[in-house]
């Protein structure tokens, strides 16, 4: 039975079960301290390093660091706590190891300049290296001149954004700027990351969302990811990576309007697709890469409404993948739209927007009378000739085409879009 007391002359009921729940809240979740503190860490007190916080907090606590350059080597955060700087604090590796190690749950780090870790061709050195942490927020920090930026393992749930991770600048030296392995159901958003081996990398990392990033100027990928299903990537964009994106040995992800521009070189692509299946490629702007999409065995990717602009080439696919489908695509102004090593094709091609296309609609259904070929004959003599690809200007190249549009079974590959538009396809 509940038992009346009296607080400044009111009546309060007391309810027994009510204190045995509120205990067991207690003992269960370490982070909610009902005495959770606030710690103040500045030069010339008595809580002048950022380690004797942590040693003197407790979980929940908030320990905010007040500007200055704090020299640290593998500082450790095994409690539930806040690490928040006050107008960026610089935090100062000296080259050695990595600079923050996370072994809680619950933990935020807020506000810092990371920089100037160890370097490893053994040891992934890291800014921050989170060990088993879940629920681990990074938000708003600088990381600069590390091996590795921001590295998760056995990680699930928790944010990053809002970060600028700006790398070493050096290929041998160079780890990647957020680094997940084997976790799950983390939001990537907001966070420009350059000069890093990969700018983002996943491996075994499942249900993830990562949005709104930059990712720009790395000497390999923009994006790398393995075997990591179920993720979704919107509105980021690839720029000038050494690579461009790699998507290798996954299934059922999403990835709809980013943009994947400027990777050139003769290993370069917007996109590479190696062993993906059950994907969707969608409203996306592929322009000015060396190639577009690079396909190889792939099954059931569904890529709709994407641009292919002023590519060297806008899709190459190999004889491995079946399945596919490309629909109200547009595809201007590239120099090859579509090659293929095989003559047979088992993919689908309908209703895309080819500048290439000289046929007409005389029922005005804006679709074309007549199916097109996206795949040239000089196309399919660069893909068993590759150095033919310097007669491109030539006018034995004209000549070949002016062939095909006489002849046009003269191209052996079956590959047609029978229904193509007529007019550029708007959103």
């Amino acid at each position: 039975m509940p038992r009346i007391v009296k607080l400044n002359n009111r009546r309060l009921f007391i309810n027994p079960i009510f204190n045995v729940i509120a205990l067991l809240i207690l003992l269960f979740n370490p982070t909610a301290n009902v005495l959770a503190r606030e710690i103040t860490v500045k030069p010339g007190t008595k809580t002048n390093t950022i380690q004797k916080a942590i040693s003197m907090a407790q979980n929940g606590d908030v320990i905010k660091v007040a500007k200055s350059t704090y020299f640290i080597e593998e500082l450790i955060i095994d409690k539930s706590v806040n690490l928040i700087g006050l107008d960026f604090p610089v935090l100062d590796g000296l080259n050695k190891g990595n600079l923050i190690i996370i072994r809680a749950s619950h933990v935020t780090i807020k506000g810092f300049v990371i920089q100037n870790s160890g370097i490893s061709n053994i040891k992934d050195k890291a800014g921050i290296r989170v060990e088993k942490g879940d629920s681990v927020n990074i938000i708003g920090n600088r990381i600069e001149n590390t091996c590795f930026g921001i590295y998760l393992a056995k990680v699930n749930c928790g944010t990053i954004r809002d970060n600028t991770i700006h790398g070493i600048n050096s290929v041998i030296q160079s780890g990647n700027g957020i680094h997940l392995w084997y976790s799950h159901h983390i939001n990537i958003h907001n966070n420009k990351i350059s000069g890093q081996r990969d700018g983002i990398y996943f491996e075994f990392a499942t249900h993830c969302e990562i949005s709104n990033n930059l990712s720009e100027n790395n000497h390999r990928y923009g994006l790398h990811f393995m075997f990591s299903n179920n993720d979704n990537y919107t509105f980021n964009t690839f720029r000038n990576n050494g690579s461009g994106v790699a998507v290798m040995y996954t299934k059922h992800i999403t990835m709809t309007n980013n943009t994947f521009e400027q990777n050139w070189g003769s290993s370069s692509y917007g996109l590479l697709l190696k062993d993906i299946s059950r994907s969707v490629i969608s409203n996306n702007t592929f322009s000015k890469n060396t190639s577009g999409i690079y396909m190889e065995g792939t099954s059931q990717v569904k890529a709709e409404h994407n641009n292919f602009l002023n590519n060297g080439l806008a899709i190459r696919m190999l004889a491995d993948c079946e399945k596919d489908t490309f629909m109200l695509n547009n595809f201007i102004g590239n120099t090859f739209d579509f090659t293929t090593n095989g003559s047979e094709n088992l993919n689908y091609l309908k209703g895309n927007y080819w500048d290439k296309y000289s046929g007409y609609d005389l029922n005005h259904d804006k679709k074309g009378d007549i199916p097109y070929r996206p795949v040239s004959l000089y196309s399919q003599i660069i893909e068993k000739l590759p150095s033919a690809v310097f007669l491109l200007r030539s006018f034995i190249a004209e000549l070949l085409d002016k062939a095909e549009r006489a002849l046009p079974s003269l191209s052996y590959v079956n590959l047609y879009d029978n229904e193509p538009s007529i007019k550029i396809i708007r959103p």
